[in-house]
């Protein structure tokens, strides 16, 4: 992905000749008029300090993995990759606080060499913690939710440069709101996390017809501690997922058997489909039978990060909503007949998950059972005729977008399927009036 550079040009390191910075997917591109990389949290501050002197907006970016232009700003860029790693661990109360610059997977890396883990978290592991907290990441669990429903305390520069900290007793309102805030509210500096002793999941991945997942939806969801599953357009054939916790010993999969299933598969063969697909839209429904059919079950035991994450090289423009939970299998029928009876042509899967309810203003699990349906387009293929037919049928089961991924909602339509929007628009208010930390997107989604 190509990124601002980030030379050093006084004390808050900002460079001499920015580029346009360009996301993950490629679909959203910005030219700020400087970037910042910040080496301590007081570089951080005075960089906030500067930007509002002179009227310019800040926004932070972490490795670009977001969907829309919720980091994007003509402003000032912070790259704040140099605030990483572990600052402390206190076993005692189970927590551990962590640089809001680090990479998942840094961390996950890191816990394990504690001995230590996050209860939950989602498929991909290249995003940063600040980003990935504040636009709601989540993996699948029946009773474990988002990564950030598992913050326990943060600290943010505010918009006139001070380090705020907050936990649920300490500024309990910022708290509610800043833990999945959209980097709206200020720059997350430090997360503190709840963490457990590392503990063995189990995961058993199976195919299985729609018709039968579908049916046995609510069954899955209650007989494991996180089920997902993939459905493939154009065909009838789901693949399965089943983690739960188990005693161990360790039995990941085999050498052969990963690169085959992992690399081979998921990666360069999907890759190579796909591209033929972009080239050759007819192709797409042929190839969807095949590849559906071309993973086959198996079950292995493993440390938790390696088996919730899994490499995602092949890159792809994404939306996902999530739903009431009692609504998804009827929203994910209307999807399949939609896709059946169009002349869409879809190479990737869509992905099923599930979240309980959380107290996260914000959150896409505020208040309520949640699942969540996915759908994805290959890089470069026109996705737009799919994903409004599909935001068609989510927004009509009172669907929340994910805050980072494509969605054509506003703060209109989120006052009404957010009980406390309200709640997060004061907040905002509050600590940022002059919309220093706002851009395009926030005044989409927040309103001015």
């Amino acid at each position: 992905m190509g990124t601002a550079t980030a030379g050093r040009n006084g004390p808050a390191g900002a460079a001499k000749t920015p580029t346009a910075w360009r996301n993950w997917a490629g679909n959203v591109s910005a030219t700020p008029a400087r970037v910042v990389a910040p080496t301590t949290v007081g570089e951080l501050r005075e960089a906030v300090r500067r930007a509002a002197e002179e009227g310019l907006r800040v926004k932070a970016v972490g490795t670009g993995h977001s969907f829309t232009a919720a980091a994007a700003t003509d402003g000032v860029l912070i790259r704040p990759q140099a605030l990483r790693g572990i600052t402390s661990i206190d076993r005692t109360a189970g927590t551990v606080t962590v640089a809001a610059g680090t990479v998942l997977k840094d961390l996950n890396v890191a816990l394990a060499r504690e001995g230590l883990s996050l209860t939950n978290m989602g498929d991909i592991m290249e995003q940063t913690v600040a980003g990935a907290t504040s636009t709601g990441t989540h993996g699948t669990g029946r009773d474990s939710a988002s990564i950030a429903a598992q913050i326990r305390a943060l600290e943010l520069v505010t918009a006139d440069g001070r380090l705020l900290t907050c936990s649920e007793k300490e500024n309990p309102e910022v708290f509610a709101a800043a833990r999945l805030g959209i980097g709206a509210l200020g720059i997350v500096t430090s997360v503190t996390f709840a963490v457990e002793p590392l503990f063995f999941l189990t995961a058993r991945e199976e195919p299985m017809g729609f018709e039968r997942v579908t049916a046995e939806f609510d069954e899955h969801v209650a007989e494991n501690e996180h089920f997902e599953f993939y459905w493939f357009p154009h065909t009838g054939n789901c693949n399965t997922k089943r983690n739960n916790r188990s005693q161990g010993p360790a039995a990941p999969p085999g050498a052969v058997s990963a690169w085959v299933e992992d690399e081979l598969l998921s990666n360069g063969l999907f890759q190579v489909v796909n591209s033929l697909g972009r080239a050759v839209p007819a192709t797409i429904p042929a190839i969807a039978r095949v590849a559906s059919r071309a993973l086959s079950a198996r079950t292995y035991t493993d440390i938790p990060y390696r088996v919730f994450t899994s490499p995602r090289r092949v890159r792809f423009v994404e939306m996902e909503y999530a739903l009431p939970r009692e609504h998804v299998v009827e929203a994910l029928r209307e999807l399949k007949a939609m896709v059946d009876r169009s002349p869409l042509r879809v190479s990737f899967p869509v992905e099923v998950r599930t979240a309980p309810a959380d107290d996260i203003t914000l959150s896409t699990a505020s208040g309520r059972e949640t699942a969540y349906i996915a759908v994805h387009m290959y890089r470069g293929t026109p996705y737009q005729a799919y994903f409004t037919a599909a935001e068609r049928i989510f927004t009509a089961h009172e669907g929340r977008p994910h805050w980072g991924k494509v969605h054509t909602r506003d703060a209109e339509y989120f006052a009404r399927v957010y009980p406390r929007f309200g709640e997060f628009t004061a907040v905002r208010d509050r600590l940022d009036p002059d919309r220093l930390f706002g851009n395009d997107y926030l005044r989409r989604v927040l309103g001015a």
